[in-house]
């Protein structure tokens, strides 16, 4: 690949986000702007359950069930992020074995 295309691929990914910053309120109705800053916090999540449950077009339910269980806990016990990781990536690990 040449140092052009990188260069406007570069470019044509920033401009991307340049209209989402300033243009925001051009693609974007009012009355969605609440909804559309919400998303974030929700795909987070939902990406952690797809990972979790599915391998390829498969429903399944394996160890990292359990570390997500520990995380979930975890959190709503309010530990600190690290402990959360551990505790969740050692459960794992433990059933694995």
């Amino acid at each position: 690949m040449s140092w052009t295309a990188i260069f406007l691929l570069a470019a044509g990914a920033y401009a991307f986000k340049l209209a989402g910053v300033f243009g925001a309120g051009l693609f974007v109705p009012r009355r969605l702007e609440r909804a559309v800053g919400l998303l974030p916090a929700a795909l987070l999540p939902a990406l952690a359950v797809v990972q979790t449950f599915s391998e390829g077009h498969a429903l399944v339910l394996d160890e990292r069930a359990l570390g997500l269980a520990v995380a979930v806990a975890l959190v709503v016990a309010r530990a600190p992020l690290v402990a959360v990781t551990v505790a969740a990536a050692a459960a794992t690990a433990l059933v694995r074995v």
